[in-house]
């Protein structure tokens, strides 16, 4: 089997784990009520969630592009292989922070309900840039090394769509 298509196995994989893992964990009467911890969260913590989002939202728009010309499977094994790094340590502290909040056991769970509600979100696409755009977004993200860079990008990708301005 070819390297490309075990990473899309895997990929589908843990899509379908994680939405077994939401789907267990909506029958709990709290879920996805925001505790007082949770609208608290530092600099951080909110640096952590901006880069796991950017990771789930490249991952999910990279599957939903497969089919296109632009299709960038392979920009996104490339960026998650340079910055593996950065991508674990968000995760770490994410599931540090939801360990604190709902404890050791459950901080697992929380965290893939937060990543599902994360891919649900990216399910039709993202907001306004094209598959094109987020090829290009990932390629560059791919050969740009630093934290600092993937937050960025998330930054940008996040926010409202930029304007270009008309040359005068």
């Amino acid at each position: 089997m070819t390297r490309r298509k075990s990473e899309f196995r895997l990929l589908l994989a843990s899509l379908v784990g994680l939405g077994a893992a939401v789907a267990i964990g909506m029958a709990d009467p709290a879920y996805g009520q925001e505790t007082a911890a949770e609208a608290q969260r530092s600099p951080a913590d909110s640096t952590a969630e901006q880069l796991r989002r950017l990771d789930i939202m490249l991952m999910v728009t990279g599957l939903r592009c497969r089919t296109t010309a632009d299709d960038f499977q392979a920009d996104y094994g490339d960026f998650t292989s340079s910055h593996l790094a950065e991508l674990n340590e968000a995760a770490r502290v994410m599931e540090a922070d939801l360990a604190a909040q709902v404890g050791e056991r459950n901080a697992r769970l929380a965290l893939d309900k937060m990543s599902v509600i994360m891919a649900n979100q990216y399910g039709a696409g993202h907001p306004w840039a094209s598959c094109s755009e987020l090829r290009q977004v990932t390629r560059d993200l791919a050969h740009t090394p630093g934290r600092t860079a993937l937050v960025a990008a998330a930054t940008r990708l996040f926010g409202p769509r930029p304007t270009v301005l008309a040359a005068k």
